[in-house]
């Protein structure tokens, strides 16, 4: 089975990412598994802090994504580019950089992302790349997954309404399985 871990990035609890990557799990084709996992416990990168000892949710959250076949990024867009806090957490993950090829090196990753503007988060989704192949990822470029007016695109329980955006969701996540089924055989 493919495995694949999601990181939404933004911490907000009614998160229009968070939402996007819980239908994201359920639209996950049947021959993988998508892992939600948390940001929320990983504090402001300190060189300080780091010395002392890596922070524990930091740990767990690389050896997650080490483990996985795929890593799925659900960014928000805030001023036109990467939020913070989840810019924040990859570099977290990147350290010491001696790890960096364990997390990131060649891994399959794919991004998305959901807004109640009009972008749908493609600033961001491209800002992203720069910091993707400074690690030594594989993005993977099917077809763009950029929620616009996602107020208009879930209902009040957080739930995806719009069959529309449900097909292509369906469409992107069978598109990165494959990619990463492709990935592992050569």
């Amino acid at each position: 089975m493919t495995t694949i871990v999601g990181i939404s990035g933004s911490l907000r609890k009614a998160s229009f990412n968070a939402m996007l990557l819980r239908a994201a799990a359920e639209s996950t084709p049947a021959t993988a598994s998508l892992e939600i996992v948390s940001i929320r416990d990983i504090p402001l990168y300190d060189g300080d802090i780091e010395a002392a000892g890596m922070p524990e949710a930091v740990r767990v959250l690389k050896d997650k994504i080490a483990d996985a076949d795929g890593l799925l990024l659900v960014t928000p867009e805030y001023n036109n580019s990467i939020p913070g806090v989840f810019k924040n957490a990859i570099d977290w993950l990147s350290r010491p950089s001696s790890d960096i090829a364990r997390v990131f090196g060649n891994r399959p990753v794919a991004l998305m992302g959901a807004t109640p503007g009009r972008g749908g988060t493609l600033l961001a989704q491209t800002a992203w790349l720069q910091v993707l192949r400074t690690l030594g990822t594989r993005p993977w470029f099917g077809p763009r997954m950029a929620v616009s007016s996602a107020n208009s695109e879930f209902d009040a329980t957080g739930r995806l309404s719009s069959d529309k955006t449900r097909a292509a969701l369906e469409q992107f996540m069978a598109g990165f399985v494959q990619f990463i089924e492709q990935s592992r055989r050569g």
